[in-house]
């Protein structure tokens, strides 16, 4: 038989132990029931009550949420949710931005652990959960359009990321509110962060083809060119022949100074495109770089003939033409005397000089007003022995 000491001891220790379990589920139950006086005190436009409703709501979970009886609770876990984002709520409900300060610097950080947390540990409040998380992502877009109106586009992208960060706390994707964080980050003028948020839309293949190629351009404005050719890279494997990331590809090369990769890449977007007349016209230029005359001769040559009025490429073929002569003419000029090259190499400058003018007299047919091409016309036509043309060139240039 037990000993009755020992019986009360017993039954003391049981009564003491219901009693702190039941004392924490009563701070559990307190901070609900003051959440509940924030909604009353709110639809009452009871400001202040609302505050020190919610100021008390948030003692009673935060000392929920450190003891062990309730700590992994899910109802305590959506509760921490609705009661740390309310005081974002609450401050832009009562226009004093300071109140939700009082909640910790991590507050929404907190609130979306707490809701996620829920989510994980248990089924029970995942629909009050998700319901919760939907409301608040619309309160905040009421809020992301003002920012964005008021130009306040840094304090946007914050606000557009939280959004995304709700959304993966019930194991959603939020694309949107990840690209349009990409566009307030651009327009604060944070590339690095744009290029982010557009690298992390093209994983999940929000917007795609395009947004490698946005991606992608974005990095490189923050000098992040190995990140925009890996973006790009990832684009290719599932879009291989997409000429707009094609294009990117030899920007990225081109800023990384690589001339024989962006010509490669060049040869590949042509052949995704072979009516391109700004392909043949960039791989021309590139091989003006790399001192392949003869290619690019015969790539703008080829943007001329898809557009007969492609100013830009009349020029470069012109001014091209007009350096090859004159390399020719300059490499003359060192040989020995007497060199039987010498005739030779002066004959092909002067073929050259004579192919300039096709394209620099097109172009000064449309652009007549160009100084800098009439001159350069009447030095081609006084070394041709032209003398009447030249004469014609330099008095126009002198017009100007």
């Amino acid at each position: 038989m037990m000993n009755r000491k020992l019986v009360g001891a017993v039954v003391f220790a049981t009564v003491c132990c219901a009693g702190i379990v039941s004392a924490q589920k009563a701070t559990l139950t307190s901070a609900v029931l003051e959440f509940r006086n924030y909604g009353t005190a709110l639809r009452k436009s009871n400001m202040d009550g609302a505050k020190s409703a919610l100021i008390k709501a948030k003692e009673y979970i935060d000392a929920a949420a450190k003891h062990d009886e309730t700590k992994d609770n899910p109802k305590m876990y959506y509760y921490k949710g609705e009661i740390y984002t309310s005081f974002l709520t609450l401050s832009m409900v009562s226009k004093d931005m300071e109140f939700a300060k009082k909640a910790g610097d991590n507050v929404f950080d907190e609130a979306i652990a707490a809701y996620k947390s829920g989510y994980e540990v248990s089924n029970k409040y995942d629909g009050e959960i998700k319901e919760s998380i939907y409301k608040k992502k619309m309160e905040l877009e009421g809020l992301t359009g003002m920012l964005y109106e008021a130009e306040k586009f840094g304090e946007a992208v914050e606000l557009y990321d939280t959004q995304v960060k709700l959304s993966d706390a019930i194991g959603e994707v939020d694309t949107l509110s990840m690209f349009n964080a990409g566009i307030c980050a651009e327009k604060a003028g944070k590339s690095a962060v744009a290029g982010e948020r557009y690298a992390n839309c093209a994983k999940y293949g929000y917007k795609a083809p395009e947004i490698y190629s946005i991606a992608s351009s974005v990095l490189r404005k923050a000098g992040k060119t190995a990140d925009a050719k890996a973006v790009i890279a990832e684009g290719r494997k599932k879009y291989p022949s997409d000429r707009n990331m094609l294009l990117e590809l030899v920007n990225a090369n081109l800023d990384e100074g690589n001339a024989e990769a962006a010509e490669k890449s060049l040869q590949e977007a042509i052949s995704a495109d072979p009516n391109n007349k700004q392909l043949y016209y960039v791989i021309g230029t590139i091989y003006i770089d790399m001192k392949k005359d003869a290619e690019a001769e015969a790539a703008l040559n080829k943007a001329i003939e898809l557009d007969p009025n492609y100013s830009d490429a009349q020029y470069q073929l012109g001014a091209h033409l007009v350096g090859v002569a004159g390399n020719l003419k300059q490499e003359a000029s060192q040989l020995k005397f007497g060199d039987p090259k010498y005739d030779e190499m002066m004959a092909k400058s002067d073929e050259y000089y004579k192919k300039s003018l096709v394209p620099l007299e097109a172009y000064i047919g449309k652009n007549p007003n160009d100084k800098d091409v009439l001159t350069i016309l009447f030095q081609i036509h006084k070394n041709l022995k032209n003398t009447e043309k030249a004469l014609e060139y330099k008095r126009r240039a002198d017009a100007l």
